[in-house]
């Protein structure tokens, strides 16, 4: 009897110090910046960018950009900073190196912790968003500021070109 007794107490112990495992289902991704091209004569249809490349300020050429669409970008922000500079270079001729053009978009933001839970942890949100270009071979985009970017569900900026 002690023994039934004793092992049925062992197996209460066991199970009752189990803790239920906390997964993380609300998806706290911290949000891309998304871009996407359009055509600068006709300002509704969507146009590829031929021979994407994009790059931080100071880094090498970003390989794992995700380029959803050829005529979208998601691009990820520094969230340890207040300020991110990406160069974007295009090449809608020919792919030689003399037709490249080159763009740089500085984006200012204020980036901003957000609590999700104690399974995800935490994202970061983008406050105050502002945008501006160079213009080199992006001829206009929209818009100049954003309040907040919290999700990359749609684009942020159009870039018409």
């Amino acid at each position: 009897m002690k023994k039934t007794l004793l092992f049925i107490s062992f197996f209460v112990i066991l199970f009752s110090a189990c803790e239920k495992d906390d997964f993380c289902v609300q998806n706290p991704v911290t949000p891309q910046l998304v871009l996407s091209f359009y055509n600068n004569t006709n300002r509704e249809t969507l146009k590829s960018a031929q021979r994407l490349s994009v790059w931080a300020e100071g880094k090498d050429t970003l390989e794992t950009y995700i380029s959803q669409r050829k005529d979208s970008i998601f691009i990820p922000l520094n969230t340890l900073a207040t300020q991110t500079i990406y160069h974007l270079k295009i090449n809608n001729i020919d792919g030689k190196k003399v037709n490249n053009k080159i763009a740089t978009l500085t984006i200012n933001y204020t980036p901003q912790e957000e609590y999700v839970s104690r399974s995800c942890g935490y994202k970061v949100i983008f406050n105050d968003v502002s945008f501006s270009t160079d213009n080199s071979w992006i001829l206009d985009f929209t818009p100049t500021t954003l309040t907040t970017i919290d999700n990359q569900d749609e684009a942020h900026v159009q870039i018409f070109h």
